[in-house]
């Protein structure tokens, strides 16, 4: 997600090197998701803990490729003073607080299956532009997702006819399906979500107060109409139909989230 008008630093007069260095905690997680792949693939120890670490690191990752992309394009749109709070060097931490960039989207996961958005990153509106470009670093982000799906699509699709185990296969699968219900949240029109801050800068200026009056409340909105049954299970639905559309086999990222859940035994 993106977030805007953060005081500006009127003290920035250049970005040093070490900005744009991916953090220790990033290499970190690209360590796990690499090793628990690997321990999937093989069957290592307990393989549903396997999977659990593969599928957690992955989408982890996936929320901080997200949050990177629409600092890059901030960046790249006027916003200097982006890469001095950190968002360039891909830390989960820069973005907003840990409980949200962390904590939430990964217990979401684990009970739900559902990609929820995680962080934000301060975007500064005044340092970019053009709406065009406001609508451009927002649309970033849930273009990564929508990358990262039909990537992890063809990979399951392509891997199922080469061969391997299948807990393996299922947590990509998983994480395709996580990417996929991702695009789709982060594309909704809800003020505060990257789909509302789409079209925010091309609203009359009656409808962008009104609109920034919501927007700090987006994740609560997002909550309460995914909770009513109507509209849930039109998001749902319209989440499985694209599924079955790529071709992602429902069973196997069904398995992906039960493997996930390594308590159960």
């Amino acid at each position: 997600m993106t977030s805007y008008d953060r005081p500006r630093d009127p003290l920035v007069l250049g970005v040093p090197r070490a900005a744009f260095r991916p953090s220790a905690i990033f290499l970190a997680l690209v360590a796990i998701f690499v090793a628990s792949g690997v321990m999937a693939w093989n069957r290592f120890g307990n393989v549903r803990f396997d999977v659990f670490l593969f599928v957690v690191s992955g989408w982890l990752i996936s929320l901080c490729l997200h949050e990177y992309a629409h600092a890059v394009v901030a960046y790249r749109a006027g916003d200097r003073d982006i890469a001095h709070r950190g968002y360039l060097t891909l830390n989960p931490l820069k973005y907003t607080n840990p409980l949200l960039s962390i904590v939430l989207p990964v217990v979401v996961v684990l009970l739900g299956g559902i990609g929820l958005p995680g962080g934000a990153v301060w975007v500064d509106r005044h340092a970019i532009p053009g709406r065009l470009r406001h609508t451009l670093v927002s649309l970033a982000g849930p273009a990564t997702n929508v990358l990262f799906t039909l990537l992890l699509v063809l990979a399951v699709r392509i891997g199922l006819n080469v061969g391997g185990p299948v807990e393996f296969w299922a947590g990509v699968g998983l994480l395709a399906f996580l990417q996929l219900t991702a695009s789709v949240l982060n594309l909704l029109p809800v003020p505060g979500l990257d789909g509302g801050n789409m079209i925010q800068p091309w609203l009359s200026p009656q409808y962008r107060r009104m609109y920034d009056l919501f927007a700090p409340y987006g994740f609560i909105l997002l909550f309460a109409l995914l909770w009513s049954p109507r509209i849930g299970n039109v998001f749902f639905g319209a989440v499985f139909d694209v599924a079955d559309f790529l071709g992602l086999p429902p069973q196997l990222y069904v398995l992906g989230l039960e493997l996930i859940r390594f308590w159960r035994g």
